[in-house]
């Protein structure tokens, strides 16, 4: 498989699962291992998985605050 591939897949797969969860901490928790996770990858791809790991885990646990908030009603 190219690299393109794979990282399609992944994405896809990432964002089928995007926001598992029922509550604040659980959404946000798995928010962040799916961030965590497709930034190593992308990261992979530029020659820096840590970067790329850390900073998905950042926005994939807002992404995940997020949703919830939006799924409570919180956020328009």
């Amino acid at each position: 498989m190219t690299k393109r591939t794979t990282f399609l897949i992944c994405a896809l797969a990432l964002a089928t699962t995007a926001g598992c969860g029922t509550t604040t901490t659980e959404r946000a928790g798995s928010g962040a291992l799916m961030g965590a996770a497709g930034g190593a990858l992308i990261g992979s791809l530029s020659a820096d998985a840590g970067a790329g790991a850390l900073i998905g885990a950042g926005v994939g646990a807002l992404g995940g605050y997020l949703v919830d908030q939006h799924a409570k009603g919180n956020i328009d």
